[in-house]
């Protein structure tokens, strides 16, 4: 398979797409915004998934850097990352301004 070559920006956006990819990880994201605080062992009981699965999507939210976990007693507690959906928003906003200013170049020619 033939590599694309992907600047910085363009790898990171890349990750954070993936980690989102997936319905479930959508949901445990949405779940995580709307409360106040961490959440510890609750989001198995929000989703129609075994732990096992919910853990694997855990982690791959937390290793793209869209959820932090902390270890609290015997659970490990789970929160939206500061910033990160403030990196997600600049760079689709960065792909926005580059499509509207392709369309208006076509627009003006």
């Amino acid at each position: 398979m033939k590599t694309i070559p992907l600047q910085k920006t363009e790898e990171r956006l890349v990750e954070l797409f993936r980690a989102l990819g997936h319905p479930a990880r959508v949901r445990i994201v949405r779940l995580l915004a709307q409360r106040e605080s961490c959440v510890c062992g609750e989001l198995v009981d929000e989703l129609p998934l075994a732990q096992a699965t919910v853990s694997q999507h855990l982690k791959v939210l937390k290793d793209a850097g869209i959820i932090t976990g902390q270890v609290e007693g015997p659970a490990i507690c789970y929160c939206l990352a500061p910033g990160a959906f403030e990196e997600l928003r600049h760079a689709v906003g960065d792909l926005f301004v580059e499509s509207t200013r392709r369309e208006l170049e076509e627009v003006r020619a």
